[in-house]
């Protein structure tokens, strides 16, 4: 008699099932390469296809009065592609209190610098009340007609 057919064995075998068998070795390799390809599919994912081909610098803003401020921010882009950056100025509660879309247009190779891949913008954003802070939330780049 063996050690799995005894009373005992059974009488578990009937309450629990057979056990599971452990896992091939084949299988964890197949697995484990499974995720590491799709690990990698995701870093590259997340530092090259998330791109929007725009990036932005805040070089500083200016609180005018309690309905005016000024935002100076650096894009760059393709010198041919028009972009647009949505500006916020905020209160000292970190409130929105102002928010404006200014829009950067194709530049020639001589304008900004980097031979016109990089601009320098100022764009004035109308507030409720005093502002504290100016800010650049976003920007894209504007699919051509």
């Amino acid at each position: 008699m063996t050690n799995s057919e005894t009373p005992a064995a059974t009488s578990l075998t009937n309450r629990y099932g057979t056990p599971k068998r452990a896992m091939s070795k084949k299988a964890r390799i197949l697995i484990l390469a499974a995720v590491g390809v799709l690990g990698l599919a995701w870093v590259f994912w997340a530092t090259v296809g998330n791109s929007t081909g725009v990036s932005n610098r805040l070089i500083s803003y200016q609180v005018v009065d309690s309905t005016l401020s000024t935002v100076d921010v650096a894009v760059t882009k393709d010198p041919a592609a028009t972009a647009r950056c949505a500006l916020q100025a905020m209160n000292d509660s970190y409130a929105v209190v102002g928010w404006n879309v200014i829009t950067i247009g194709p530049n020639g190779s001589g304008a900004g610098t980097d031979s016109g891949r990089t601009t320098t913008v100022r764009g004035q954003v109308r507030t409720d009340s005093l502002a504290v802070t100016g800010v650049v939330q976003e920007c894209w780049i504007v699919p051509p007609k």
